[in-house]
């Protein structure tokens, strides 16, 4: 054991040379345009044969070992966060990769590498499958309901994206390596989920100096519904670990005039999908009654964002055991209760047995201006080593290992029942209705 990792050695100015691009060059999701042509061009230099998302960015290529076994799904994430201050983001979109995506795709790539080596295959079973997917952050939530209308794209997130089409319905197991401002590689229990909110507060424009009492201020009804909202917080359980974050995305069109529109994003996170049903319609009630006291309308947008994500126990095992053959310099350690931000990893994890860790590499806080990949050794080519140290315990032995996983795993859903079920989750339109002097909510 340990013979793939070792592979890694010879291409690792590649990866180096890739993490400098994609860092350099920050695309926001459904945007990667450069990043995913960058990896599409690496990826048939070094022979491979890719099937490109179809309208969309991202791609995927199979390798048969040639003999029988399961389908292993290894991923790599494109897109960016958007944080302005950042002294390398984008000038013009704000765009920076503090989220340690550029990682994700260059040791992605070292992993494609390594796999072309003569012999790299002569001991596996079953077949690979590497994923180069967009739009794991879920920002710009206009835009992508834009894409939705267009029929362009069905979900926010595009690994749901890539389900829903059928990407990877020949998938038996799948991991992602995610990149961490630590010093050890390490793993946790699962990531909270979330419901994707579009909040549009609609009043009446009047005269804000002359007659402010012919209008409905929006504005009034929006800060009346965060203060609701914020009211409901210390109700909420800490098993649930429930998270609402919003942000007022348009405040007005002048200051001479009641806001007549006022619009708003938030997620509603937590747990599992009970918890966060049961916050988000308490959430959705906070909001249709401050909207009903200012004597305003509001259009409540809920999508299904991401599944809760439960690491596999066996694909953890397995992490921990690759960790150890892979002659990495920093410690691997598991954190039982912690649950991480969300992942749209969560939804892969519903309908197959699938594990998310993290390699250390990167400085200061996530998705903040300080964050920084500054060991590109441990980031992305020691993650490189620990994902083909993962294929080696999985697939040699006849697959003996991923055969096993498997058949142990209990999915929550099928595919089919998976996107019936976040399609139930999504619902949209005014939820109030004024006629002949009364109002009638809808929740």
């Amino acid at each position: 054991m340990g013979k793939l990792s070792k592979l890694v050695t010879k291409h690792e100015q590649l990866i180096r040379d890739a993490h400098a691009y994609f860092w350099a060059n920050p695309e926001t999701g459904y945007k990667e345009f450069k990043t995913s042509k960058y990896m599409e061009d690496k990826f048939i230099e070094l022979g491979y044969d890719i099937v490109r998302a179809e309208n969309i960015t991202g791609f995927y290529t199979t390798i048969d070992t040639g003999r029988a076994g399961p389908t292993l799904l290894i991923l790599g994430e494109l897109d960016s966060i958007i944080c302005p201050s950042h002294p390398d983001a984008d000038k013009t979109t704000g765009a920076v990769h503090s989220c340690g995506h550029s990682a994700q795709c260059s040791a992605l790539l070292g992993v494609a590498a390594a796999l072309k080596e003569p012999h790299a295959l002569d001991e596996l079973s079953g077949k690979i499958k590497l994923c180069a997917v967009p739009a794991e952050e879920l920002l710009e939530i206009e835009f992508r309901s834009d894409l939705i209308k267009k029929g362009i794209i069905k979900y926010y997130g595009g690994k749901t994206e890539f389900i829903s089409r059928g990407y990877f319905d020949d998938v038996d197991l799948a991991f992602m390596v995610h990149t961490i401002n630590d010093k050890t590689y390490r793993a946790r229990q699962g990531a909270v989920g979330i419901i994707a909110k579009k909040v549009k507060f609609t009043g009446k424009a009047a005269h804000a100096g002359g007659q402010p009492w012919d209008g409905k201020n929006a504005l009034y009804a929006a800060n009346t519904a965060l203060t609701a909202c914020n009211a409901l917080r210390e109700t909420f359980k800490e098993r649930d670990i429930i998270r609402f974050h919003p942000i007022i995305t348009s405040g007005g069109s002048m200051v001479n005039a009641i806001p007549e529109t006022v619009t708003m994003e938030s997620y509603v996170r937590g747990k599992t999908f009970d918890a966060i049903i049961a916050a988000n319609n308490r959430l959705n009630q906070a909001i249709v009654g401050s909207s009903l006291a200012l004597d305003c309308n509001v259009d409540i947008d809920d999508k299904a964002g991401y599944a809760p994500l439960v690491n596999s126990a066996d694909m953890l095992k397995v992490a921990e055991e690759a960790h150890a053959i892979s002659d990495l310099k920093l410690p691997y350690e598991y954190f039982d209760e912690y649950w991480s931000a969300s992942t749209d990893m969560g939804d892969v994890a519903c309908i197959m047995p699938a594990v998310h860790p993290y390699a250390p590499g990167a400085i200061g806080t996530g998705h903040g201006n300080d964050y920084y990949i500054i060991d590109v050794d441990n980031a992305c080519i020691g993650s490189a080593k620990w994902q083909l140290s993962m294929i080696e315990i999985l697939l040699s032995n006849g697959a003996t290992r991923a055969k096993e996983i498997v058949k142990n795993f209990k999915p929550m859903f099928t595919k089919e029942e998976f996107l019936t079920f976040y399609d139930s989750l999504s619902r949209s339109g005014n939820r109030i209705t004024y006629a002949d002097g009364e109002a009638k909510v809808n929740l």
